[in-house]
Order: structure tokens, then sequence, then C-alpha cells
């Protein structure tokens, strides 16, 4: 009797998953473009960093640690708007063309002092690089253009792609300077 309950229960439990295997195999898979993968990538990294800057507190935006192997590092405000610098660079990079803001030496404008202009700068500059992945496509996406440091040629994917770690490696930099204040990145609260 138990032999046949668990024979019942074992052919139930196959034909359960054979339906499920049927039923997940009859969708159509969605299919992405690059401009997509890669406008999300960017996406995502803008999804954690402008939260994360938005957070610093105006009187803590010049903040820099000092004791240390951090001598001589970054403020926050000049992490972020190197960040929005190279976004610049990079973008017109992809789009070839000079960038449409100070860059100043990847510094960005030494003008910019108050939290809500270098956050506004970097908005933009997530604007504008999503305006120059736009244009990248399976045709051009590995063609050529001059590397915006003068070292020959690159591609438009490897641009794209550097968009995001170049970020990255600097919102990693900035989670320590929230936290080294007291502050737990949003993209931790949860």
């Amino acid at each position: 009797m138990k032999r046949g309950i668990r024979l019942v229960v074992c052919g139930a439990l196959a034909l359960a998953f054979s339906m499920l295997a049927a039923a997940e195999t009859g969708k159509p898979k969605e299919h992405r473009t690059v401009t997509q993968v890669l406008d999300r990538t960017v996406s995502n990294l803008e999804g954690e960093l402008i939260p994360a800057v938005e957070a610093m507190p105006d009187e803590k935006f010049s903040f820099a640690p000092s004791n240390g192997e951090f001598k001589g590092v970054r403020t926050f405000a000049q992490q972020v708007k190197h960040v929005a610098a190279v976004n610049y660079e990079l973008g017109a990079a992809i789009l070839e063309e000079k960038p449409p803001a100070d860059i100043g030496d990847e510094s960005g404008p030494v003008s910019l002092t108050s939290k809500a202009d270098v956050v506004k700068y970097l908005k933009d500059s997530f604007e504008y690089v999503h305006k120059a992945i736009a244009t990248i496509n399976d045709k051009n996406v590995v063609e050529t253009v001059r590397s915006p440091w003068g070292e020959g040629w690159v591609s438009r994917l490897g641009l794209a792609a550097m968009v995001a770690s170049h970020g990255f490696d600097h919102y990693g930099q900035m989670v320590v300077y929230l936290r080294m204040n007291g502050i737990v990145p949003p993209a931790s609260r949860y």
C-alpha cells in the first residue's frame, strides 16, 4: 500500500515538473538589442549612484578622509564631479564629438561647488551618456572610434562598458565616505 502511494506521489510530481518544463519552454524568449543591454547597464549604475550622492548631506559634500592611506584623496563632491566628467568624455567619444560640458581635465568644472549644482551636473551627464548609447547598434557596436585619451582607437562597446565599470569603482569609494559619516547607502537599506 505504501509503495503504491509513493508511486502515485512520484508520478504526480514527475507530471507536474514535466508540465512546468513544457510551459517554460513554450514561452518566447525576450530579445534585447545591444542598445537596450548597454543602456540598462548604465541605468543600473545611475540607479545606485544618484541616490547615494543625494544621501550625503550638503555640509558633508566636501568631506574627504585624511587619516592613514587616505591622504590627498578627492572629496566626495570631487568624486561625483569626476564621474560626471568622465561620463561626458566617454559619451562624446561614442558620438565622435566634443564633450558638451566642461570636463575640467576629468575633474569637472571648478565653479561647481554646491551640492545642487554637482548633482545636476551628474544627472545631466547620465542623460548625455544615455543619448550616446542610444546610437550604438548591432552594426556599429564594435566599430572603432578615437580614444578620448589619445591612445588610438577603441570600440563603442568598450567605451559604454567603461561608463559602468568606472562609475561603480567610484561608487564604492563614495560608499566608504558615506559610511564614515554614519550614513547607510540607500542601496544597502533594504
